[in-house]
């Protein structure tokens, strides 16, 4: 299998584990709500409840895996790939900073605009906030495309100053 093919599909073996999380979440916060002991709330509340509930603890474990002794995440693991860094295994800073913006900048782009959209009136929706989802969709697309150019390293690998490596080979993608 292609090194894009099987890092993408590392990618979605990821959030299948991540949409665990979102199931668990809202099988506590939807009976919350239909029981009233969560409220409606404005946009801002709700994007900060929802990166303190979700994002936050995705991107932590993400980085968590990545920065122990076989760094890689559940996917990665079951695909063969680890992420590395110049000295070997990666900094939990290094692997914070590459899952923040591979994970948590598209979804809290993304959230901030579905909220947006949900709450202004039907047809009222300002060209700011359709831009805003268009950047959340741009974002992933742009890491999937920067996966078959050149070594394949993302913005967020470079950013991070990491790569991914097939663990079973020596030589890099």
């Amino acid at each position: 299998m292609h090194y894009a093919s099987r890092r993408i599909l590392a990618w979605l073996i990821d959030w299948a584990c991540i949409l665990g999380w979102v199931a668990v979440t809202a099988a506590v916060g939807v009976p919350l709500y239909l029981a009233g002991v969560i409220t409606r709330t404005g946009a801002l509340t709700l994007n900060a409840i929802g990166a303190v509930v979700v994002v936050v603890p995705v991107a932590l474990a993400a980085a968590w895996f990545e920065s122990r002794s076989n760094p890689a995440t559940p996917g990665k693991r079951v695909l063969g790939l680890v992420v590395c860094a110049a000295a070997g295994t990666p900094r939990f800073g290094q692997t914070l900073t590459r899952n923040a913006l591979k994970i948590g900048l598209p979804w809290l782009v993304g959230h901030a605009a579905v909220i947006a959209i949900v709450n202004t009136s039907a047809g009222e929706t300002p060209i700011s906030v359709w831009a805003l989802l268009v950047v959340a969709y741009l974002l992933p697309l742009t890491w999937i495309a920067s996966l078959f150019v050149g070594t394949g390293r993302t913005p967020y690998d470079r950013a991070s100053r990491t790569i991914v490596i097939d663990r079973r080979s020596p030589a890099e993608p």
